[in-house]
């Protein structure tokens, strides 16, 4: 992720109250509620993936933004808005479509980004994308 602590700039959208309350101390592990590019408000959820073994998760750890509206999901354009948040550009992260005996759905309007914290994410040829 983008260095080790948020920038001021998205510090404004952390959520600190609540149940999903963290504090800049936290680093990127909290709930931001961020202005996306469309004029809607972006719900994202936020692990740096440093309490992955603490957490009793298995593998390797990864980093995680999950994004949600309340009417509909994500748009292509809102998950790169995301992505270029939380991530360098020179960063792959990656959307999951699990076997579908893996799905887990809590809310049907929320995609994930994720990126493994000790692989690199292979890519298809440059000509391919």
């Amino acid at each position: 992720m983008k260095g080790k602590r948020p920038s001021k700039q998205l510090e404004r959208y952390r959520v600190t109250t609540g149940p999903l309350a963290s504090r800049p101390a936290d680093g990127y592990n909290g709930a931001f509620m961020v202005p996306g590019p469309s004029g809607v408000v972006l719900a994202c959820i936020v692990s740096d993936a440093r309490h992955w073994q603490q957490s009793g998760l298995p593998g390797q750890p990864f980093e995680h933004v999950s994004v949600s509206l309340q009417a509909r999901c994500p748009t292509w354009e809102e998950m790169n808005f995301v992505k270029r948040l939380f991530w360098r550009d020179d960063e792959t992260v990656i959307q999951y479509h699990v076997p579908r005996d893996r799905h887990v759905n809590v809310n049907e309007h929320c995609l994930h980004l994720w990126r493994p914290t000790q692989s690199k994410i292979p890519t298809p040829p440059i000509v391919c994308v």
